[in-house]
């Protein structure tokens, strides 16, 4: 090979143009030292949780209480959060993915990385330079034996091309361009990731606001009949029905029941911001647009993906590999710095004042040099254990993603099924505290019972209402963390953020010394 390559550099005495040199690269950049890189396989799992099939949930008998069931393996829509039903929950997440300066950081440092990774690709070819120059002289003609004062002119005109290559003897450059497009693959699911939480935080801030403004209603109506009790209780006190303890109690009930409303106002007032700021909005820029719990419609089939695909739908796992990438492209750069370094240089050109690229006037040359650093007190070679170190660290902080996001879709499926038989109890708690309390209140109205009663089933219903709203809406926030744990199915979206994103990384071995799959 080397032999190959010198028989290209030309004779002195030829006029060859050295630009022959450039063969001697694809001849002596056939091989990459180091480990190839190859996807993690999946883990051995048939399932995310201990049963083998998930039942449906349970239904309850109030809106946003229908029973779902799980349709294991089929697939998830770009756009989850339109099974809500919702047109200004799909208003807000347009409005967010539009607007919120977080998506426009992630699209710019992707642009970043991937000019990155183009541009150290540079180095994998001749850098050919070329040069011209024209002098105008004038020379003492004194020492040539012509008169004093005599003067000669002339002009010398000179043009060169010089090529210079380093060649990539051992794939470290080409290493180095693997890092960087692995960077790019983290930055373009950093997006995906960005998106996906972004797209989650506003539904579930729809959602919460909502629950709050149905938590308010309610405390406002439970205020309104209370004061309206009131006003009974103390005309009864009047005409010397009751006693002032009656009164007095319905007093610190109903003051117990205001007291509930400013925090709840408060929640409301603070979650309005959240939401503007991920609309891109600023706090004052709110129109009162919002989400009711009464129009959202709770999805009665869940998709949900194999653990086989997981690992490949998770923007965290996407960027955990692509990291992992990094890390073993980097021991192959690592490894080739140990190792001799090759240059070959020439140059073409002509110099003279006239015929410029005359026989006469050619010059050129060619050069090539090696390079082996000797001693370096073990520098390169501690760097390169660095590298294989990062990479085993890299390593275990995948199997270590990929643990924690086969608990997060774990965890959504349990919360869907226990909150679903929360919302079943709470609703049947509501409807029997509302019984309890029309007794309660006919028993008093005829004396049978003291108007304590009345004021303890006050109190329940009131409970009981807003316990029932909340799980109401958790019914919803749960079907959402599932869509995000799942991945958000960013593959099956058509716009410009999915369509930039690598579908797999091709390669052959994971590690310095084993395979990922051994190491898993």
């Amino acid at each position: 090979m080397f032999r190959a390559c010198l028989a290209l550099i030309p004779r002195r005495g030829t006029t060859s143009v050295p630009l022959s040199l450039v063969g001697c690269g694809v001849l002596l950049t056939s091989c990459a030292v180091g480990p190839d890189f190859m996807s993690p396989d999946a883990p051995a799992a048939s399932g995310y949780v201990a049963e083998r099939r998930l039942a449906s949930t349970a239904g309850a008998a109030t809106p946003g209480g229908n029973p779902q069931s799980f349709a294991s393996g089929s697939d998830l829509p770009g756009t989850w959060w339109a099974l809500l039903r919702s047109r200004q929950i799909n208003a807000f997440v347009e409005e967010a993915i539009r607007n919120h300066p977080d998506i426009e950081a992630a699209q710019l440092a992707l642009r970043a990385a991937r000019e990155n990774a183009l541009s150290q690709q540079g180095a994998l070819f001749p850098q050919v330079s070329a040069s011209g120059s024209a002098e105008r002289t004038q020379a003492s003609t004194t020492q040539n034996g012509q008169w004093p004062g005599q003067t000669s002119l002339y002009t010398l005109y000179g043009a060169s091309v010089s090529v210079s290559y380093a060649l990539d003897l051992w794939g470290g450059t080409r290493r180095q361009v693997e890092a960087l497009q692995a960077q790019a693959d983290y930055q373009a699911f950093k997006l995906e990731a960005t998106y996906l939480a972004l797209t989650a935080n506003v539904v579930t801030a729809a959602i919460t606001d909502a629950s709050l403004r149905d938590q308010i209603a309610a405390t406002e109506e439970i205020i309104k009949a209370e004061t309206d009790q009131l006003g009974r209780i103390q005309r009864q006190f009047d005409v010397g029905a009751i006693s002032k303890s009656d009164v007095l109690a319905q007093e610190a009930t109903l003051a117990q029941a205001k007291a509930t409303l400013a925090p709840l106002q408060k929640q409301l007032a603070q979650q309005r911001d959240q939401l503007m700021a991920y609309l891109g909005r600023l706090p004052n820029q709110d129109r009162g647009e919002h989400v009711t719990l009464a129009e959202l419609k709770l999805p009665r089939k869940l998709p949900v993906s194999l653990p086989s695909s997981l690992v490949r739908q998770r923007p965290d796992i996407r960027q955990a590999e692509a990291t992992l990438h990094q890390a073993t492209a980097t021991v192959g750069v690592g490894i080739a710095n140990l190792l001799p370094q090759l240059t070959l240089s020439g140059s073409y050109g002509a110099s003279g004042s006239e015929r410029l690229f005359s026989p006469t006037t050619i010059v050129w040359d060619a050069a090539s040099s090696v390079s082996q650093k000797l001693i370096d007190g073990g520098a390169l070679y501690h760097t390169k254990e660095a590298d294989v170190a990062t990479f085993e660290q890299d390593l275990s902080l995948y199997k270590s993603t990929v643990i924690t996001a086969f608990q997060n879709v774990a965890d959504s499926l349990r919360a869907i099924q226990f909150d679903a038989e929360a919302l079943k109890a709470q609703a049947a708690a509501e409807k029997a505290t509302a019984d309890s309390l029309a007794m309660a209140i006919e028993q008093f109205k005829s004396g049978a019972v003291p108007y304590a009663n009345v004021i303890t089933a006050q109190q329940s219903y009131l409970n009981a209402r807003v316990s029932r709203i909340k799980s109401q809406a958790t019914r919803f926030t749960d079907t959402a963390a599932l869509f995000q744990a799942l991945g958000g199915g960013w593959w099956n979206r058509q716009d410009e953020t999915s369509a930039a994103l690598p579908r797999a990384n091709p390669g052959y071995f994971a590690g310095p010394n084993r395979t990922t799959q051994e190491a898993m």
